[in-house]
């Protein structure tokens, strides 16, 4: 990416923005994440920091795991304030929980504000999020 990079360009107000973050564990999302991490008034969140250091039993399958993950992030998707923003890291993970997801925000009338992937070829979710417009990508050599 050439120039400044603007993530909030055009966005609205910053702190009722949404944003998805995939691909959070890959350096190229680094610069992006402190940027994210300046606005204190959007609440930080992600499926591991969620679950907290407590007693955890592990499911006998994925698909336990992804509905306790689902469960989790939609106590706290509807526990929210309909129009308080967030920058959510880790979910959704697969295909399923985007769709998942998209549902719950359609349920409440909300929309994300974009999507930030730092690698276009990561998967399915990925191709989700760019045919509905909301994709941008992330260029390692983004300035910070």
């Amino acid at each position: 990416m050439a120039g400044t990079f603007l993530p909030f360009a055009g966005v609205g107000p910053a702190d009722k923005a949404k944003f998805l973050v995939l691909g959070s564990s890959v350096s190229g999302v680094s610069a992006l994440m402190s940027r994210l991490s300046s606005l204190k008034n959007l609440e930080h969140v992600s499926p591991s920091r969620l679950k907290g250091s407590g007693i955890s039993r592990r499911p006998n399958s994925a698909a336990a795991e992804e509905a306790a993950t689902l469960a989790l992030m939609r106590r706290w998707f509807f526990a929210r304030k309909p129009d308080a923003g967030f920058v959510l890291t880790d979910f959704p993970a697969t295909l399923l929980q985007a769709r998942v997801f998209d549902e719950w925000l359609e349920a409440r009338a909300e929309d994300l504000t974009a999507v930030f992937a730092d690698r276009p070829d990561i998967g399915p979710i990925v191709a989700h999020y760019r045919m509905l417009g909301l994709l941008r990508e992330v260029d390692a050599a983004t300035p910070t």
